[in-house]
């Protein structure tokens, strides 16, 4: 068991993924860990890694590292009592000027200041960030070894590049791959700001001279940042939904096959690429590094200290989001289901549009029961990947 007041010697990392709403998955999954393990017990994995709404998630239990089970009731607690108007502004007015804001600053016009076009305004996230994030605990539980490293990644709208912004001591080297670098910083709300920042629903955020957005985009090798880091195990917590009943998939295609896609579906299917599809081609490619790995002697692999064997878990939801968020679409006000009627998803569309953005309590705390029913199922596989 890793001992509750030192990471020394524990090389495993935490990986939370994108996924909007689908976040509060991951809180089930820690929650259902939470419980193998004795109160005020450090968390089991010092290496800390997250991505677009993960990062929030990430960092949270970073700052817990100290006491797990704390953080966790720190996360579990906040998405539990979530509201879209904590996340994004959600009333009439709010919403349709937000529109009208961005539609009129294409043009050269006096009346409109010059602002970058999204669906929606997520300000209210940064007031929230602001009131549960204390980015002061990261350096004391670094510094009193509770946590070894946490890394942020967003993407540069500037470079195209993915970047890891992370915290950590002085032995983690900044890195420069093609496309992906690493820059050592002091972590503050813009940093997760920008990593959760989807894609033309919410809008880019600067730091210093770029401007950032969601940290699943661009990012081609989501292991990455943990294996830079010095991870030899990386725990996952993924938002890839489970295959659906190919008799079903038949039936709705028969339905549709005359009619093109809205822009609902055609924004669901691309979130979908984006937050999921790229992970598991990383892995497919770290699963050959191994393969490859243990044919090369033990004497010789020792010698290339870049080239390790490194083991993975991934927990992805054993139950579809979209049918879940189907059942709590009414939760949403009046003009967001406007909004998303308009893009063509309905209550009984298929899209998957709705289940990113769905930050209503029910829905919430519906996936927080997924997650940790899914980890409690694989209990055993957890505690021995984790040996607690």
């Amino acid at each position: 068991m890793v001992d509750k007041k030192s990471y020394k010697g524990c090389k495993t990392a935490l990986m939370l993924t994108g996924g909007g709403a689908r976040a509060a998955y991951q809180v089930g999954v820690l929650k259902a860990i939470a419980s193998y393990m004795p109160r005020n017990h450090g968390i089991p994995f010092p290496i800390i890694c997250g991505t677009s709404a993960g990062a929030i998630n990430a960092t949270t239990i970073a700052c817990y590292a100290s006491c797990f089970h704390l953080g966790v009731r720190k996360l579990e607690w906040v998405w539990k009592n979530l509201h879209t108007s904590n996340i994004y502004h959600s009333t009439a007015g709010k919403v349709f000027g937000n529109l009208i804001a961005g539609f009129f600053s294409n043009f050269d016009a006096g009346y409109a200041n010059a602002k970058s076009y999204s669906l929606l305004n997520n300000a209210p996230l940064r007031d929230l960030l602001n009131e549960v994030v204390d980015f002061k605990r990261i350096d004391i539980n670094i510094l009193n070894d509770y946590l070894s490293s946490i890394a942020i990644t967003a993407s540069s709208y500037s470079s195209g590049d993915s970047i890891s912004f992370y915290q950590a001591d002085k032995s983690i080297a900044p890195w420069h791959r093609s496309k992906r670098r690493g820059i050592q910083c002091q972590l503050n709300t813009s940093h997760l700001m920008a990593s959760s920042s989807i894609p033309l629903i919410f809008p880019p955020v600067r730091i210093e001279q770029e401007h950032y957005g969601d940290g699943s985009v661009n990012q081609l090798s989501p292991l990455s940042p943990p294996i830079h880091l010095g991870a030899e195990r990386i725990f996952m917590v993924g938002v890839e939904q489970p295959e659906e009943d190919e008799s079903l998939n038949h039936h709705i295609v028969n339905l549709e096959k005359n009619h093109p896609p809205a822009i609902a579906t055609v924004a669901g299917h691309l979130m979908d690429t984006v937050f999921a599809e790229t992970l598991n081609s990383d892995l497919e490619r770290l699963q050959r590094v191994n393969r490859t790995v243990q044919l090369i002697d033990k004497n010789k692999r020792d010698l290339q200290s870049e080239l390790r064997n490194i083991d993975t878990l991934l927990i992805n939801p054993s139950q579809n989001f979209n049918q879940i968020a189907q059942q709590h679409y009414g939760e949403l006000n009046w003009p967001l289901r406007l909004l998303l009627r308009f893009m063509g998803a309905t209550q009984d569309s298929e899209s998957s549009l709705t289940s990113y953005i769905l930050f209503e309590q029910n829905f919430c705390k519906k996936l927080i029961q997924v997650g940790f029913e899914d980890a409690m199922e694989k209990e055993a596989d957890i505690r021995k990947f984790l040996s607690i």
